[in-house]
């Protein structure tokens, strides 16, 4: 709702299926849905997978935020995700897949990448974790995270590239760096409500160049 109320002009809420908003607007006079996909990868696998098939979709650029596994990582920085390294089942038993990385799918990760440059907009490319767990009393690594050197953790892409996968559709996600795992630093609420507005402003830009 935020995304949609800030930069699409004359947003529409097209559906409030399950209580999640979408809505739909022109951006840069381009034609654009917005929309939550709830957490974790049994929601978002649910979200996308309709939205490809039902609502005839074919290009997804997530964004959220994420925490870092690495202090080389610093608050605000952007990450376009090559590969989303995961222990969840969702892949395998939806579609038969059964590598436990999922790729970026369809030409819209380069896409971001060159209109990152076009913005001055730095990026940092590579593999991270999709993990089903936020709170955990093992404070150590999991060991998908050294297996594949990912660089940060968040709970959604492995299901969306599956997803786009299996169904031949066009799939990427940009995220934030708004943790530091190992020193167990975050931003604050209020410093949260700017992060953020550079990546959306590279996806929101990027989709007006993917159609």
């Amino acid at each position: 709702k935020f995304i949609a109320e800030k930069y699409l002009e004359n947003p529409i809420l097209v559906s409030e299926t399950r209580n999640v908003f979408f809505y739909t607007g022109h951006y840069q006079g381009v034609k654009l849905t917005i929309g939550a996909s709830g957490m974790g990868c049994p929601s978002i696998g649910i979200y996308s997978y309709e939205l490809y098939t039902q609502y005839k979709v074919d290009t997804i650029i997530r964004i959220g935020t994420c925490g870092s596994y690495t202090t080389d990582l610093k608050f605000y920085d952007i990450i376009n995700v090559e590969k989303a390294a995961s222990e969840s089942t969702y892949a395998k038993y939806a579609w038969g897949f059964d590598e436990e990385i999922q790729e970026n799918q369809g030409g819209v990760f380069q896409k971001i990448n060159e209109v990152a440059l076009q913005m001055n907009q730095p990026l940092i490319k590579g593999t991270i974790h999709s993990t089903d767990v936020f709170y955990s009393a093992n404070k150590s690594n999991p060991a998908i995270v050294d297996k594949y050197e990912c660089l940060a953790a968040e709970m959604e892409s492995f299901a969306l590239f599956a997803n786009a996968r299996y169904l031949n559709k066009n799939a990427a996600c940009l995220l934030t760096v708004t943790d530091i795992i190992p020193s167990n630093e975050r931003l604050s609420s209020k410093e949260r409500e700017t992060a953020l507005l550079p990546m959306m402003q590279l996806a929101l830009k990027t989709a007006t160049q993917s159609n």
